[in-house]
This record gives structure tokens, C-alpha cells and sequence, in this order.
């Protein structure tokens, strides 16, 4: 057992106190004569708080709970024995749509044959944060996705049916609105940057435990997840289970800082890695919903990766920040503007881009049609570029085209064009195709199969444009690949 020093007050504040219990005593008092300010002397106020420095989450959650809400949906999934198109992946409760299946194959064996597509209802559960005192609440969107009724439960038990304004897969962002007055709201957090290490908590109804609170720190700011969206996302180590998706991110402050909406999982619950919307995000996407009753996204029309030491030095950069441009769409903003495969995006509208997630950022949250002004670093010195936004939902499509090449020692590359056969089918851009790899192409993870589409920002078509572009080079080269429709520079060090 550890033991720990009892303060000096307290000692004397004892010790006062036996003595008064003793004269008592010897006064002849009973024990409910004895005055209680003695007892009560033995108290440090001190030792009641709470530690300097640690946050009063009781405090908040009392305070701010009862603007968080349950919400429940009821709806329907098309649910078909082969799978496909026709099964509805949206529809709330209905992620394990495969097990489902299987069971009614199962189903379809034992008793006799089921319609191809038939509709099954379905159910889950989510929360919510109250923003406006007349019953306007933000969650996420894939919490009412496919919902046909949707209940809102309040703290004090009160339930409404609610109205879905609008929802934007996108961002996963979602608007209710229910019929009442003066109801408890949350504090949005001014539009400043949250800080790695802030003390957060996280309100809401996990497995349909109403209200439940979990308290952890902000792990990473601008965390952007594989498949990606419109907006990177906050990370934290708040436990975040099914049932809270929807549910606020406080600070100390008791401000909403973000929408809780995922978890990365190999179980289907916590394990350490939860994620959370920015609130600024999510209210100009509410706002966008409350007055047009749609969302709209622009887009640049870029694919763009992090830098790291390597490939700032094969482009000759002296710190790895910015977001460097892997690929750029045919007829997009981008390529309008005169971006090109290997510029470096420094900033955006004056507002410095340190990696990839603050230009999505950028342009995530803007307007088809604004203009944006881009800082680029291309071909070793910064250049100014303008470029006005497209509607998200525009697709492109990217022609392609091929060259030739032999083994290439220094890069552990053997290269060759692509026969006309393969040119007319394929969907790559300018480039080579990569028949073997050894050396250093194999240590920086290329593979046979992929096409060499450029070398640092020059593009190679031939086996002169491959020397040339290799002569130039330092210690290290960028090699832009592209592996099925993926396109990525790889940094390599030459032999």
C-alpha cells in the first residue's frame, strides 16, 4: 500500500478535534452534545477538489447533455438471394448485408424457392445534437439513410417523429428537424484549430445506452481515411461505439467541436480509433440544407499525395510540405488552370497547405464556380494559378497513350511500350509499361505491370526522355505509377 503525507492542517484540525471530544468528555457531555463544527474542522476543503489540471467532465456533461439526443429509424431493404444492384446497402441496420443473404439462401434450400427481391424491414439506432432551441438537429447522414420513420428521444423522455431536411452522403452530414419549442442547446466552438492533446468528451447512445459519456484526447487534427471524402476528419481516442454516430465532440469548454461518426475497427467496435466530422464542416453543409434544401460540392479534379523527405529533394524542395499533384483529370478546374502532374500545391487563397487534407479541405468546402488562387511549386520555382471550381458530381474520363524503353539499371526498371493492341484497350495515361524490377525499383515497392508515366514532373514516352530525365536527377528520383486507375508518385533513391 502507498502512503502518502497527511498536510499539516489537517494533523492540527485532528488534533483540535480530540481535544474538544476529551474535555467533552471530562465535562461530562454525552456524544450528541458534542458540538459538530469539531467534526466538520476535520475536513480540507483542499483535498476535495479535483487535481489542478485535470477537466470537470461532470460538470459539462450535466450542463449539456440534455442537448443531445436519441435517435431511432425504422425503414426497408430490397434484399435479393444473388446480391447486386438491386440490394439497397444504405438502409439503416443493414451492414452485414452479405450474412443476410446467406441466410436466405439457406432459407431458400430448406423450405422452397424466394422471390428474386423482396423488401424486409429493418431498424437502428443513432444521436444527435440539438442546434437550434426550435428543434433543428445535426447527426450523420448514414445514421437516417434509407429511413422511413425517424424518433427523436429527448433526456427528459419526451419523443417526436422527425422530419429529414436534407443529408449529404459526401460528408456524411445529416439535418432533422422536429416540432418544438425552447429546447437545450450545444455551443459551437469558434472557427479555430483544435490542438493534438485537448481533453474531448463524447455524448450519445451506444448499443441504445441513452446518453452515455466517454472521455479521451484529440489524437491527430486532419486525419484523411482510405476511400477518403470530402473533408478530413478529427481523431481522437474517445471510446465511440455503434450508436453514438451523430453524437457531439465537446471541449472543456463545453463546445461542439465535431460530429462523431466513425471508428476504425477489425471487431465492429472500439478499439482506440474513433473519427469525428469538423463542426465548422458540418454546420456549412446544415446551412446549405436549411437554405437551398440540397448540398453541392465543387472540385478541383486532382489526385494528390503527402510528401515526404525524398521526394521534396527530387523536386527540390527544401521542406516536405504541401500536396503534391499525382494526376490531373482531362477538361477539370484543375488542368484548365495549368496545373500538371508533379507541381507541389503550397497554398490555397493565401492560407498555407502543409499536406493533402487542408487542399481537400480547401475545396471541399467551397462552391462550384468560386475561384480559387493556388501558390505551385513547378519545375523548381513557385508559380501563381487560378482556377475556378467544378460541380463534384462531374466525372472525366482520361485517354492514354504509351512509348518505348529497355532496362534501366540505375532505377532496377526493365521498360517497354505498350503494342497497339493493348494501347487501343487500355485507360493509362502517356507512359511505360514495367516488364521487371530489381534494385531499388523493387525496394520502393514497384511491381511488374505497372506503367511509368513520368519521372520527377517530366513525362516519359521513350527511352531517351528516361536518360534524360535520369542524368538530371540527384541522389533520388519521383516516379509517378500508375497501378489499375490508381495513379501515385514513388520516391527511389538511384544506385
Amino acid at each position: 500500500m502507498q502512503l502518502e503525507r497527511i498536510p499539516k492542517r489537517r494533523v492540527v484540525a485532528v488534533a483540535l478535534a480530540m481535544v474538544a471530544l476529551v474535555s467533552a468528555g471530562y465535562r461530562g457531555l454525552s456524544h450528541a452534545e458534542v458540538p459538530p463544527i469539531a467534526i466538520v474542522a476535520v475536513v480540507d476543503p483542499a483535498a476535495a477538489r479535483a487535481p489542478a489540471g485535470l477537466p470537470d467532465v461532470a460538470a459539462i456533461a450535466t450542463q449539456y447533455g440534455p442537448a443531445v439526443v436519441n435517435i431511432s429509424v425504422k425503414g426497408t431493404r430490397n434484399i435479393s438471394t444473388t446480391g447486386g444492384a438491386s440490394d439497397d446497402d444504405d438502409a439503416p441496420g443493414t451492414q452485414d448485408a452479405e450474412a443476410k443473404r446467406d441466410l436466405l439462401r439457406r432459407f431458400e434450400q430448406l423450405f422452397g424457392g424466394l422471390p428474386a427481391q423482396f423488401s424486409v424491414p429493418v431498424q437502428g439506432e443513432g444521436s444527435g445534437v440539438i442546434v437550434r432551441s426550435d428543434g433543428v438537429i445535426l447527426t450523420n447522414a448514414h445514421v437516417v439513410s434509407g429511413a422511413r420513420d425517424v424518433m427523436v428521444k429527448l433526456t427528459d423522455r419526451r419523443e417526436f417523429s422527425a422530419k429529414i431536411l436534407g443529408a449529404d452522403a459526401l460528408t456524411d452530414v445529416a439535418v432533422l428537424k422536429i416540432e418544438a419549442r425552447d429546447l437545450p442547446v450545444l455551443r459551437i466552438a469558434p472557427s479555430q484549430p483544435v490542438r493534438v492533446g485537448e481533453w474531448v468528451l463524447a455524448i450519445g447512445s451506444p448499443f441504445g445506452f441513452e446518453n452515455t459519456v466517454t472521455v479521451g484526447v484529440i489524437s491527430a487534427t486532419k486525419r484523411s481515411l482510405p476511400g477518403g471524402g470530402a473533408i478530413p476528419l478529427i481523431q481522437t481516442d474517445v471510446a465511440i461505439n455503434p450508436g453514438n454516430s451523430g453524437g457531439p465532440l465537446i471541449n472543456m469548454r463545453g463546445e461542439v467541436v465535431g460530429l462523431n461518426s466513425q471508428i476504425f475497427s477489425n471487431s465492429g467496435g472500439y478499439q482506440g480509433l474513433s473519427f469525428a466530422i469538423p463542426i465548422d464542416a458540418a454546420l456549412r453543409i446544415a446551412q446549405q440544407v436549411l437554405d437551398r434544401g440540397d448540398v453541392r460540392h465543387a472540385k478541383l479534379g486532382v489526385t494528390v499525395q503527402e510528401l515526404n523527405q525524398t521526394l521534396a529533394e527530387s523536386f527540390k524542395l527544401e521542406t516536405p510540405a504541401g500536396a503534391l499533384v499525382s494526376s490531373v483529370e482531362k477538361g477539370s478546374a484543375a488542368e484548365r488552370a495549368g496545373l500538371e502532374s508533379g507541381d507541389v500545391v503550397l497554398s490555397v487563397n493565401g492560407r498555407l497547405i502543409d499536406d493533402p487534407g487542408d487542399l481537400t479541405a480547401a475545396v471541399g468546402l467551397a462552391q462550384p464556380g468560386d475561384r480559387i488562387n493556388l501558390l505551385v511549386w513547378h519545375d523548381g520555382a513557385r508559380r501563381s494559378l487560378q482556377a475556378a471550381l467544378d460541380e463534384a458530381a462531374t466525372d472525366t474520363n482520361q485517354s492514354a497513350a504509351s512509348g518505348t524503353s529497355p532496362a534501366h539499371a540505375r532505377l532496377g526498371l526493365v521498360l517497354r511500350s505498350l503494342p497497339p493492341a493493348e494501347t487501343r484497350e487500355s485507360t493509362m495515361g502517356a507512359g511505360l509499361l514495367v516488364e521487371a524490377v530489381s534494385g531499388p525499383a523493387e525496394r520502393a515497392g514497384l511491381r511488374r505491370g505497372d506503367v511509368l508515366l513520368a519521372i520527377n514532373s517530366s513525362p516519359v514516352a521513350s527511352d531517351a526522355q528516361v536518360r534524360a530525365a535520369v542524368s538530371e536527377a540527384g541522389r533520388s528520383v519521383a516516379l509517378l505509377v500508375q497501378r489499375g486507375e490508381q495513379k501515385r508518385y514513388v520516391p527511389l533513391k538511384l544506385e
